[in-house]
């Protein structure tokens, strides 16, 4: 794993995750010679090519979803 001081890093950031997205190997960002936090790549995507439709028979639709739960009688907006 490669070692770089944290005031390296704070130089050359976006380029040192960039390197690290290209290459997925994992950089040490040390202070003092002592570690401070390590930089990893991302983990693989693991969503498939096609998402559209793979929900599809998941779930159950249980009566009238398209007319309205009460009557437009009922509604105190249509009283004058």
């Amino acid at each position: 794993m490669a070692e770089i001081a944290i005031s390296k890093f704070k130089a050359q950031c976006l380029a040192l995750l960039e390197q690290v997205r290209r290459t997925k190997k994992p950089i040490l960002v040390t202070r003092f010679g002592k570690p401070v936090a390590e930089v990893v790549p991302p983990p693989p995507s693991v969503r498939g090519a096609n998402w559209l439709g793979s929900l599809r028979g998941s779930m159950e639709i249980v009566g009238d979803i398209v007319s309205p739960v009460i009557e437009q009688t009922d509604w105190e907006a249509l009283h004058e």
